[in-house]
């Protein structure tokens, strides 16, 4: 006769031998390791948290200390391996397999495990698709989570900085996984009920913040002339004429100078209130004179950014607040918002291939793909009319039915044609190719594939691939923009020029846009000392950004 129990009880064997070494729910720190030692299980699925930003750093260092005698060969399911200890699992031969979306910081030591088999390569996922994964096939034995604070009975209060600790717990909890949450401090009263405690099982108090990464602080101070060009570009030149109100802007100073150019070149373009008024987006600092100047109305946030928790509590008008007042971040429901609710998404890349593909993986650096193929894709369910996606729609596909024609969201791939040590953007082959090959993947790790790619910008100007009516076409328009790359350098003149006649391609010039006029005088903001100004002193910025 089937067991149907089997779950509860295991979770019940691990709920008692984690009994042993904590005080109700609270585990000491000095009992962390025999804690761990005596809850997980060698085989197991682990879901650390790492996020984007928020990192269970206390429950990693501790994890990463245990003894591979002990546990071994667990499978870590993760959104971001951004701490050394993340990794340390795998060198130390605890952990084994791995799946994950982001690894920012850790792109270049992990591209280094991957090709020295050091780690057994599940996927590169996006935040949503793992989130998916942790509710059907994926689901975690343990979560080892972070939050601001708890009560004695478990409520933890995650503070501005949710990120992905609800999904994690809903998929762990409900599934008879184990959940240890890693907070500053226990309270007698948590400001607002974030996590409620009976989904929680034990706390760790670790007399200290976790870990947050500030990875959407760009200083003005580092943005470029041509940056500035690029963000003139985008914003006549895609804005203006699609008339784009709802949007995600990628990480990047070219994103960065756009935010900036809103008050004064968006200004004089009158574009105030057509543009630009509701974002997916975590709280970036280089927004805070746009919000000050009345462009924007509403943002839902990914996640936090450290030294803006004052800004936001203080402009709950534009962000979604608690009744604590501070910010309410959520990633799943704010990348569903960016990939179903936003007609444009923005941002960088570190290649584009001669079809439109885009890739973050290099040969040396391996940093995942986050939310970008989900904020970079163009949804299939989506049903609901706006004018951007209608236009969009229209340009692809001008000859259909238009009550039948199914519109398409922006996608927008903006960068300089050389980037960090004069690493050409566009290659004829993705380094992504080659890691697949070598790691025997069945499929390469693309981060937005050709057929979302809308639009690429750079500073010789924008290619419309929407317009492009067959693949030469398209290879074209792309060589059109590539400047003095091997590839830009290969186009062919004559085609490149047929392009630029129909609209395909636009130079500064045909959106009457002198690149001399692209001066840092034009941004709104020049250093990380006027952006706190701006905010009126609320924005607090992290010391290694202060320069004054």
């Amino acid at each position: 006769m089937t067991n149907w129990g089997m779950q509860k009880a295991a979770l019940g064997e691990r709920l008692a031998a984690g009994r042993r070494h904590a005080k109700g729910k609270i585990v000491p720190i000095p009992s962390l390791p025999e804690f761990l030692k005596a809850v997980i299980r060698s085989g197991d699925r682990v879901c650390l948290e790492g996020d984007n930003q928020k990192q269970a750093d206390i429950l990693a260092s501790a994890l990463a200390n245990l003894d591979p005698a002990d546990i071994s060969d667990l499978h870590m399911v993760q959104s971001g391996v951004v701490l050394p200890a993340h990794l340390d699992v795998f060198d130390k031969g605890i952990a084994r397999r791995l799946d994950f979306s982001y690894s920012g910081p850790q792109s270049a030591r992990i591209a280094r495990m991957l090709f020295g088999r050091k780690i057994e390569l599940g996927a590169v996922h996006t935040y949503l698709e793992l989130f998916a994964r942790y509710f059907i096939d994926l689901t975690p034995n343990v979560a080892l989570i972070a939050a601001v604070s708890a009560d004695k009975d478990g409520n933890l209060y995650t503070g501005p900085n949710t990120e992905d600790t609800p999904t994690v717990v809903e998929a762990t909890s409900y599934k008879n996984g184990l959940v240890v949450a890693q907070v500053t401090e226990i309270v007698d009263k948590v400001p607002r009920v974030d996590i409620p405690g009976d989904l929680v099982h034990f706390v760790v108090e670790a007399g200290q913040p976790f870990y947050v990464e500030p990875l959407f602080t760009r200083d003005p101070a580092a943005i470029t002339e041509t940056q500035i060009l690029t963000a003139m570009l985008a914003i006549k030149g895609i804005y203006a004429p699609y008339g784009v109100r709802r949007l995600n802007h990628g990480i990047g100073f070219n994103t960065a100078a756009i935010e900036l150019l809103l008050p004064t070149y968006g200004e004089k373009l009158a574009l105030k209130g057509k543009v630009c008024t509701h974002f997916a987006l975590n709280p970036h600092p280089t927004l805070i004179p746009a919000i000050e100047s009345g462009w924007v109305d509403q943002i839902h946030c990914f996640g936090s950014e450290v030294g803006m928790e004052d800004y936001v509590a203080a402009r709950s008008d534009v962000f979604f607040t608690g009744p604590d007042g501070s910010l309410r971040s959520n990633r799943a429901f704010c990348q569903t918002a960016g990939l179903y609710a936003c007609d444009m998404f923005i941002g960088s890349t570190l290649q584009i291939d001669l079809e439109g593909h885009s890739s973050t993986v290099t040969n040396s650096r391996i940093a995942g793909f986050g939310g970008a193929p989900n904020m970079g894709s163009d949804p299939r369910g989506r049903r609901h009319p706006s004018e951007p996606w209608l236009k969009a729609g229209a340009e692809a596909d001008p000859g259909s039915d238009a009550a039948l024609r199914r519109g398409r969201k922006l996608v927008v791939q903006i960068g300089e044609t050389f980037g960090e040590r004069n690493a050409p953007l566009f290659v004829e082959r993705l380094d992504a190719l080659e890691l697949a090959r070598a790691l025997e993947l069945d499929l390469a790790p693309v981060m937005v594939y050709s057929d979302d790619v809308t639009h690429i910008v750079t500073e010789e100007g924008i290619a419309n691939l929407l317009m492009c009516r067959n693949k030469d076409e398209r290879e074209q328009a792309i060589r059109g923009v590539a400047g003095y790359t091997d590839i830009g350098r290969a186009r062919d003149p004559k085609l490149v020029e047929r392009l630029r006649e129909r609209g395909v391609i636009r130079r500064p010039e045909d959106l009457g846009i002198d690149p001399l006029d692209a001066d840092r005088r034009l941004l709104a903001a020049r250093s990380i000392k006027d952006l706190m100004l701006a905010s009126g002193g609320l924005y607090r910025p992290p010391s290694r950004f202060r320069n004054w």
